[in-house]
Parts: structure tokens; sequence; C-alpha cells
């Protein structure tokens, strides 16, 4: 087992192995010695796989324990969910000294997150990712949100989880499109940082060592969500690929899914730098490649237009400003801020060919 301490305000451990899904239970009771009630929230396609095993483990650890599940999708990070799963943890009784389990993928974890941070104010909970995209990313770091009609992601909080479990035999049971979402998270990390972890991408690493590299994942997200917990500066480079791809989500009604939309922007921020001569073209070449390995899109249909209009209600605009995360070399990006009305050239530079 790989154990990954996160030393932010509140700091905890991400721990990464096989069958850690069967071991909930004494490692909560670990950090919840006096903790009585343990409510899971997971949804419909989690829920026949691992529930029951998680629901034991916490049994057997002398949790009293409730479940409750959710319609699949990003329409469950509606506020009309959220305000369901808060009336439920009320009507539960669930208590301050009580514990959250966020079971699932991105959407399990984001609302259930959400909910703990806000619930009486604050519950500990704990993060169960089952998905490859969940595993790399949106379990650590502590945001949690639910989406707007505006945009996605626009209400939410910043809370850290007490403890994160990644048990690698989840992605086994993965669908080939749900494995497929995580990996563009994964190329995203080695263009941010690591060249290395880039070059065994382009081999059959990802599933042969998926342990190895989901932690090369975690620790270069902690490395620098412990430097900026707050999302005020350096943290903002997670977000690369992710201003235009959230546009891209939002113009397809999220028919279009998280993974293939970041797999979108990121191509389309490498190639506007490329065109603005602020990276040479083999990045772009090899996030091209990386990409087509592993059936990831590089273009969309929508007009530049529509991508800006879809960004005006980023998070990462400040004023008539916007941060974008730009690629300067394989492996290292840096953040630029350009004004509004450059954003739309930006963007036709990155999606024309």
């Amino acid at each position: 087992m790989k154990t990954i301490k996160v030393t932010t305000g509140r700091p905890y451990d991400v721990r990464i192995a096989p069958g850690l899904l069967l071991q909930v239970g004494p490692m909560a009771r670990e950090i919840a010695p006096s903790t009585q009630k343990a409510a899971i929230i997971t949804d419909r396609n989690v829920e026949p796989l691992y529930l029951e095993p998680v629901f034991s483990s916490l049994e057997g650890a002398g949790f009293e324990t409730i479940n409750y599940s959710i319609p699949p999708g990003e329409a469950s990070k509606r506020g009309e969910s959220y305000l369901a799963l808060l009336g439920w943890l009320a009507e539960q009784k669930l208590t301050r000294t009580d514990l959250i389990i966020a079971l699932g993928g991105g959407v399990v974890g984001d609302l259930a997150g959400f909910a703990a941070a806000t619930y009486l104010r604050g519950v500990r909970y704990i993060q169960l990712p089952t998905s490859l995209l969940a595993m790399v990313d949106s379990s650590v770091g502590g945001k949690t949100a639910i989406d707007l009609p505006a945009g996605k992601n626009l209400a939410g909080a910043f809370y850290q989880p007490a403890l994160v479990l990644c048990d690698t035999n989840a992605l086994s049971t993965l669908p080939e499109e749900v494995f497929r979402d995580g990996t563009a998270e994964v190329i995203k990390y080695g263009m941010l940082c690591s060249p290395t972890l880039l070059e065994e991408l382009r081999g059959d690493g990802l599933r042969t060592q998926s342990e190895g590299i989901i932690t090369q994942c975690i620790s270069i997200k902690r490395d620098i969500v412990c430097e900026d917990e707050f999302d005020t500066g350096l943290r903002m480079l997670l977000n690369f690929g992710h201003t235009i791809g959230h546009g891209v989500e939002k113009l397809s009604g999220y028919a279009i899914s998280h993974g293939l939309a970041v797999a979108i922007g990121m191509a389309i921020d490498t190639r506007s730098a490329v065109k603005n001569k602020l990276c040479p073209p083999d990045c772009l070449t090899a996030l091209e490649e990386l990409l087509a390995l592993y059936g990831l899109p590089d273009k969309t249909e929508f007009l530049p237009t529509q991508l800006y209009g879809a960004a005006l209600s980023d998070k990462k605009r400040a004023g008539n400003e916007i941060t974008f995360v730009t690629p300067r070399k394989l492996g290292h990006c840096e953040l630029i801020s350009m004004p509004m009305s450059e954003m739309l050239d930006w963007i036709e530079a990155g999606v024309s060919l």
C-alpha cells in the first residue's frame, strides 16, 4: 500500500492499494474512534458493485451505517439534489461527530463533499473514489461543488476530507468509456510537470502499473495543493484545459463527459499556445499523439463564439481578465492572464487547424 500525506490546514492520508474498500471500517475507525454513525452516499451504478462490502466493513467496525443513492451523472450535481441530500441527512439525525462516506466517482465525491462541508457547518467525510478520474483528481484537494444553470462548479466550498482510499481493484469494473474519461486527467498531470509520466503513458503503463501512476498524479496534486490550498495562485495550474472544457460540457448539456471535454480544452489551449509562439510545436504533437492513443478527442464542433460565451461564467475570471494555463514546453505549464477582449482570439487560434 502506498500512502501520501496531504499537509493542508486539515492534514489527511491518501492510501492507494488493491482491496481497500474491504478495509474501510477499520481505517475509518482509526480516524474516528468514538463516532457512532456513518452515512454512505453513492450512485445507482456503484451501489450494486460496492455498497454491500463497504456497508459490511463499516458495520463490522462498530458503525451504525445508513446509505443514500443518487442517479448517476452530472445532473445529480444540481441544487435540488444537494438540498434533497441535506434533508435526508437531517431526517437521519446525523450529528457533527458522525461521518459521511463518498463512495463513487467525481459527481458523488463533489456532491457528498459539499454536503459534508455545509451540513451542520461541517461533518467529517471520507472519499472512496471508484473511477480513475476521481482517484487521480477530484477526490484529493478538498474542492467540493455543485453546478448552477450558468455553469459548472459555481457553488462550493474548500473542505478537505479526513481520509481518501483509492482501491485500484475498482478500476477493473469501469466501463471502457469511464476509464478513458479519467485518462485525460492523467495526461494533464504529465503536461503540467512530468515528462517522465508522459513517457510512461506511451506504453500500457496506465493499465499495468495503475497504482504507481495514480500515486504520481496524486503526489503532483498534493504538492500543488499544499502550496496553494485555496486556489489563489499556483493551484490554478490544475485547471489546464478546464476553462474551455467546462464550456464544452455546458454547451453539450453534459452529454460530453468531463474527461473528453478537458481533452478538447487542453488541445485547444496548446494549439493556441503554439500559434502564439508560447510553446514549441513538439508539445502539441506529443499531446495529440497521447490523446489519440487513449481515444480522446482534440477538437469540438462548437464555435469559438459559443465557447467564449460559456467561458464568461468561468470561476477563473476576475473582472475583465481571465487566467489560462499555458504549456511552455513538454511537461511544463504556466499561468497567463489575458483581458476577456482577447480571449475570443485565443480560442479561435486553438480551434482552427
